[in-house]
C-alpha cells in the first residue's frame, strides 16, 4: 500500500496559507502590471524610433531641395557617426550608392520597409532588422534613413529579466516571510493549547500568555482568560456552595429530625403530635425557603434572563415594592422616607429588580431593631445613569463582614440570632451582575447603605 506524503505542519497553517495565497495573487498582479508595461515600453519606443527616423528623413530632404545633393551627402557623413546614429542610403537613379552605409537593395520603393541584414561567414554576426523610411526625391535620386531594431528588443528583454528577477525575490521572501509567520502563529496556537491541556489536567489557575501586543491573538488570550477566570470563579462559588448547603443546613435538617423523634418517643396526646408537627413544618417550610432561594440565584447566575429584557420603569418597580411593604414597616415601627424621581427607565427584567428591590427591604427588616429609619431613593446620576439607594440608621456591620455580605449563606456575627438563611444580599448581588450593573454596600455610621446603580436606557 503506497503512503501519501504528511504536508509538514508548518505549512497546514493558516498563517502559510494565507501568506502563501497573497503571495500568488502578488505574483499574478505582477505579471499583469509586467505585460502591461512591456507593451506600453514597447509601443512608446516604437513610436519614438517612427518618430526620429520620419524627423530625420524631412530635414535631409529640406537640405537636398535648399543645398543640392552635395549638401544633403556632406550632412549624411557628419550624421552617420556616432553610437546612437542613424542609419543611412542614398542611391542615384541608376542605382548607385552616393552616400550612407545602409547595404543596398534591389527593392528599395518610396515608404515604410523593415528589411533584415544578414551577418558575415567571417565574424559569424547574427542578422540586424532595420526599419527604414525610403524617400524619393527629385531627379530619380532615393534617400533611405533606418534604425535598428534590436534595440526595442534589447530593451525588451532587460524589461523581461528585471521583472523576472522582481518575482522571483518576491516569491522568495514572500515563501520566507511565510514560513516565519507561520512560525510564530504556530508558537501562539501551541502556548494556547499547552495552557487549555494544562487546565483539563486540573490546573485551572493556568491562563494564556499576553505578549501585550494588542493583535487578534492576544485579543483571543485575554477573551479566553477572561473566560477561565469566570469558569474558576464559577467553579469555586460551586465548590463554596456545596460546603457551604452541607454546613448550613444541617443545623435545620437536625432540627427537623429531633423533633420528628421527639414527637415519636415522648408525645403523648395528639396535641403533642401537633406541636411537633407544626413545628417539624416550620422548619421543613425554612428548608424549602432556602432551597428556592439557591434555585433562583442559579437561575439569575446563569445569564439565561437577559433574553427577556426590555426596557422597565424602574421608578415604578420600586414604588409597587414599597407600597408593599408599606403596612408592615409602619406596624413593625420603622420610619420610612421615600424619594423617588418618576419616569427613570432601565433594560433589564422586572420580575428579578423588583425581587432585589423587596430583598432590600427586607434585609432592614430583618436585622435592625425597631424604630429605625429606613430611606430608599431612586434618582438621576450625573453619568446618564439611575441610582437606586437603600439606607437605615440601624447598627451596621463590622468592616471584615462587608466585603462578604453577598456570600451565600453568609451572615455577620450581629444578624446570627436574626431570621433568615444569608441569601437575600447573594440574590441582589446575582441581579446586579446579570444586569451589568454597580452594587456597593458600606457603613454610614449610624447604619448601612446600599447603592445599587444601573445605566440608564437608550433613549431615555
Amino acid at each position: 500500500m503506497c503512503c501519501v506524503p504528511r504536508v509538514p505542519r508548518l505549512l497546514r497553517t493558516a498563517s502559510f496559507r494565507l501568506a502563501a495565497l497573497y503571495l500568488v495573487l502578488f505574483v499574478l498582479s505582477s505579471c499583469v502590471l509586467g505585460a502591461a508595461v512591456f507593451v506600453s515600453v514597447r509601443s512608446e519606443i516604437d513610436g519614438q524610433m517612427t518618430s526620429r527616423i520620419q524627423a530625420e528623413a524631412e530635414l535631409l530632404s529640406n537640405e537636398f531641395r535648399s543645398g543640392g545633393i552635395g549638401r544633403m551627402m556632406s550632412l549624411v557623413r557628419d550624421r552617420g557617426r556616432g553610437a546612437s546614429a542613424l542609419d543611412y542610403l542614398i542611391e542615384d537613379a541608376a542605382g548607385a550608392r552616393l552616400a550612407g552605409a545602409l547595404p543596398l537593395a534591389e527593392a528599395l520603393h518610396p515608404g515604410w520597409m523593415t528589411v533584415e541584414i544578414a551577418g558575415t561567414p567571417a565574424d559569424d554576426t547574427k542578422s540586424t532588422r532595420l526599419r527604414m523610411l525610403v524617400t524619393r526625391l527629385d531627379g530619380g535620386v532615393l534617400l533611405a534613413v533606418g534604425d535598428d531594431l534590436d534595440r526595442i528588443n534589447e530593451v525588451q528583454e532587460a524589461i523581461a529579466r528585471a521583472l523576472a528577477w522582481a518575482i522571483g525575490l518576491a516569491a522568495l521572501l514572500g515563501t520566507g516571510g511565510g514560513i516565519l509567520l507561520s512560525r510564530a502563529f504556530l508558537a501562539r496556537v501551541d502556548a494556547i493549547t499547552r495552557t487549555a491541556e494544562a487546565i483539563i489536567e486540573g490546573d485551572i489557575k493556568r491562563r494564556v500568555p499576553v505578549r501585550g501586543t494588542g493583535d487578534d491573538l492576544d485579543h483571543l488570550a485575554s477573551t479566553l482568560n477572561r473566560m477561565l477566570d469566570r469558569i474558576a470563579m464559577l467553579v469555586d462559588s460551586l465548590r463554596q456552595v456545596s460546603s457551604d448547603v452541607a454546613h448550613d443546613l444541617r443545623t435545620p435538617l437536625s432540627r427537623l429530625c429531633q423533633r420528628l423523634d421527639g414527637a415519636l418517643r415522648q408525645a403523648r396526646s395528639v396535641a403533642d403530635y401537633e406541636t411537633a408537627v407544626e413545628g417539624a413544618i416550620r422548619e421543613a417550610e425554612g428548608l424549602q425557603e432556602t432551597f428556592s432561594a439557591l434555585l433562583r440565584i442559579a437561575q439569575v447566575a446563569g445569564g439565561s434572563p437577559r433574553d427577556g429584557f426590555r426596557r422597565v420603569d424602574l421608578s415604578a418597580i420600586v414604588e409597587t415594592v414599597i407600597d408593599a411593604y408599606r403596612p408592615d414597616l409602619e406596624n413593625a415601627g420603622y420610619h420610612l422616607e421615600v424619594e423617588i424621581e418618576l419616569g427613570l427607565q432601565v433594560f433589564g427584567d422586572q420580575e428579578l429588580l423588583s425581587q432585589a428591590t423587596a430583598n432590600l427591604i427586607e434585609n432592614c427588616l430583618r436585622h435592625t431593631p425597631r424604630g429605625t429609619r429606613i430611606q430608599v431613593s431612586v434618582g438621576a446620576t450625573a453619568a446618564d445613569g439611575i441610582s437606586l439607594v437603600v439606607q437605615d440608621n440601624g447598627e451596621g456591620v463590622s468592616d471584615d463582614d462587608l466585603p462578604r455580605l453577598v456570600q451565600r449563606f453568609y451572615r455577620g456575627e450581629q444578624s446570627r440570632t436574626s431570621p433568615g438563611n444569608g441569601l437575600g444580599l447573594s440574590l441582589v448581588g446575582a441581579v446586579v451582575e446579570l444586569h451589568r450593573a454597580n452594587f456597593d454596600v458600606r457603613n454610614v455610621c449610624p447604619g448601612l447603605r446600599v447603592v445599587l446603580g444601573f445605566h440608564r436606557a437608550v433613549g431615555d
